[in-house]
């Protein structure tokens, strides 16, 4: 096979292994920069409680396609560590509300910087905001139609 290969990704792979890609690598970057939190994905998770405070986790399955086991996992982990707290619904007491504490809402920030300096460096620009309109509706797209 003649075909240029990058990390094991070819010219002619999928759309969403080059999404895949982007997602993995940023998530490397962000590690690299703030290497002590010992955190990976779940600094999406803290980013969507700290975006929608009173979030449920049915909502993050819903929003993340993860299942509810490994949402649960994911959540036991922040908040042992203290990124967010559980507090029951009031309008249904078997739900649970989750909020960031202020732990979590000090490196949300940390995390947007990074990942803005991380856009500069792979060279997403201004220029690309329809391109990333564009990709949040088929993102959308994708979560209704497994919905």
């Amino acid at each position: 096979m003649n075909e240029k290969s990058h990390e094991g990704i070819y010219e002619s792979s999928p759309f969403i292994a080059w999404i895949h890609n982007l997602s993995k690598n940023q998530m490397k970057y962000l590690n690299s920069r703030i290497d002590e939190l010992n955190l990976g994905h779940e600094m999406r998770f803290i980013m969507m409680i700290y975006d929608n405070p009173n979030i449920s986790q049915d909502d993050l399955v819903s929003i993340s396609g993860n299942s509810k086991a490994n949402i649960a996992k994911t959540l036991k982990k922040l908040e042992d560590t203290d990124y967010i707290r559980r507090e029951v619904n009031p309008k249904n007491r078997r739900k649970y509300m989750l909020k960031t504490t202020e732990k979590g809402d000090e490196i949300v920030p940390k995390i947007r910087q990074i990942s803005r300096d991380w856009e500069v460096e792979v060279g997403i620009t201004d220029q690309d905001n329809e391109l990333k309109e564009r990709i949040k509706e088929i993102a959308i797209n994708a979560m209704e139609l497994v919905g």
